[in-house]
């Protein structure tokens, strides 16, 4: 793929000249923009567009003099084509803010190499590769103190405790304060449908229907889960159509 064109947002120059120094130096990157302030980056976001060359991620700072990173970060999802925005900050409790913009990953300074390389990964997967059914997306989690980005990609099926959700993925799982019904309405494009009222699960992964006197269940891995009777006519018609497609194919 072509080298990503990003911008690097942060009112402190010692730290700006760190992150560009990072950025400049990952192969996958090919031009690093810097801004100082929230204003001057949307001066020369709507110049990169305006010249045809919009810029591909934005590296934000969160707490800035003027337009802080959270109002800059919202006002960037607006853009018609808005490019991939990456936290980078020293504080922890906007975790959540990052989750609503559909931010690609949350960074914690002093930001470690191997943290950003992580980051500019996302990026260039989420700029280059879509995923099956709808656009990736991604949930800020807590492993050791230290904030992690799940990928909706990488969920295998999600099950509700009360006011949170647990996230279960190949490599474990992870608790999260989102309710199952707002995962369901956020994820449905990226190919997820709720099964039963404590169940979401990611289709790509469902590998057997089961359907014995007239209880329903679905394999996905290793997990067998229940299937309540209002959602068995919608799942197994899916399923079907899914299977003609691929013969199709």
């Amino acid at each position: 793929m072509a080298q990503l064109r990003v911008l690097a947002v942060d009112d402190e120059l010692p730290a700006l000249e760190d992150l560009s120094y990072l950025l400049r130096a990952d192969p996958r990157i090919g031009e690093v923009a810097t801004a100082r302030d929230g204003a001057a980056a949307l001066r020369l976001l709507d110049r990169a567009i305006a010249d045809g060359r919009p810029i591909d991620a934005v590296f934000l700072d969160i707490r800035m003099r003027g337009l802080d990173g959270v109002v800059l970060g919202r006002l960037l999802s607006q853009f018609a084509n808005p490019p991939r925005v990456v936290f980078v900050t020293a504080y922890e409790e906007h975790a959540v803010d990052a989750f609503e913009i559909k931010a690609e990953d949350y960074l914690l300074k002093p930001v470690r190499p191997e943290r950003l390389a992580e980051a500019i990964r996302r990026v260039a997967v989420s700029a280059d590769v879509p995923v099956e059914g709808g656009e990736s997306d991604t949930i800020p989690v807590e492993l050791g103190g230290v904030t992690r980005f799940v990928s909706s990609a990488d969920v295998i099926y999600v099950e509700a405790h009360g006011d949170y959700a647990r996230l279960h993925t190949a490599a474990g799982s992870h608790l999260v304060r989102i309710p199952l019904a707002t995962l369901e309405e956020r994820w449905a494009s990226a190919g997820f449908i709720r099964v039963h009222r404590s169940h979401l699960v990611a289709v790509k992964h469902i590998e057997e229907l089961h359907i014995d006197s007239g209880r329903c269940t679905v394999r996905v891995g290793e997990t067998e889960l229940p299937v309540s009777r209002r959602h068995t006519r919608e799942l197994r018609d899916l399923l079907v159509r899914r299977a003609r497609k691929g013969r199709q194919e």
